[in-house]
């Protein structure tokens, strides 16, 4: 038999290549999420005032949601609980916003602070296995920050409708309504960032367990990431440097 005719190895089975950095399922990045949530921070002082700021709010809350899930949807288990948790949270805002009077707010936000505090989770779950640090650790680094102003802002608003006292204004002409609209999203992340000015002031005891809790845990937030980007960062430069050596 010619050994031109003899038969080739066979050839080596195809290598999936594997993105340990890729949070969703629908190619939708931690840096596309945070963009969101940073547009969110940035129009919800404007749109009180605005003739259709209701609109203009409802419509930037479905963005970061519906962003959430496409963010954390990677596997089915985890875009199937994203979707039991938003769709009652999005059904809710828009009743509120156009028929309020066939659903409570209270189930909207319920809702809508079970489904960030999960996507936190998960943001939170990628940074601490990560394998190295990237633009995609940090946006999610970043993300989750930011998140933990929303969980707490939903959790103060749902407070204030419970007990409409919770909350005593001590800078303009009322000095006690009920928290709502912007002033829980800047309450919460004054909390948050531990600077209290001073002029919303929680008043009954479930307020202000929630505000210690928002201070403590954004304190700590800081603290474990710097250590785990830290501890990622130098795990990196030694296994360089052993490959040059």
């Amino acid at each position: 038999m010619p050994e031109d005719s003899q038969p080739s190895p066979p050839a080596a089975p195809a290598v999936s290549v594997k993105h340990p950095s890729r949070i969703g399922n629908f190619r939708f990045s931690a840096a596309q999420f945070l963009v969101a949530l940073v547009l969110l921070l940035i129009v919800t002082p404007f749109v009180d005032d605005l003739k259709n700021g209701d609109a203009i709010d409802s419509l930037l809350v479905t963005l970061v949601l519906v962003s959430g899930v496409l963010a954390v949807g990677k596997r089915r288990r985890t875009l199937v609980v994203s979707l039991v948790l938003v769709l009652p949270a999005l059904a809710g805002k828009w009743f509120a916003q156009f028929r309020p009077d066939l659903v409570p707010p209270e189930v909207y936000l319920g809702f809508a602070l079970l489904f960030v505090g999960f996507v936190f989770l998960q943001f939170l779950h990628f940074i601490l296995r990560a394998p190295r640090v990237n633009s995609e650790v940090l946006c999610a680094g970043v993300a989750g920050y930011l998140l933990l102003g929303i969980i707490w802002m939903f959790a103060y608003i749902l407070v204030a409708r419970v007990h409409p006292g919770s909350f005593s204004y001590n800078v303009g002409p009322t000095p006690a309504h009920s928290l709502a609209s912007f002033d829980a999203f800047y309450f919460s992340y004054i909390t948050l960032s531990t600077v209290g000015y001073g002029d919303i002031t929680p008043v009954t005891h479930v307020a202000r367990t929630l505000a210690m809790m928002e201070a403590m845990t954004g304190t700590l937030y800081i603290a474990v990431l710097i250590s785990r980007l830290v501890a990622l960062y130098t795990s990196q430069g030694s296994e360089i440097s052993e490959k040059k050596d």
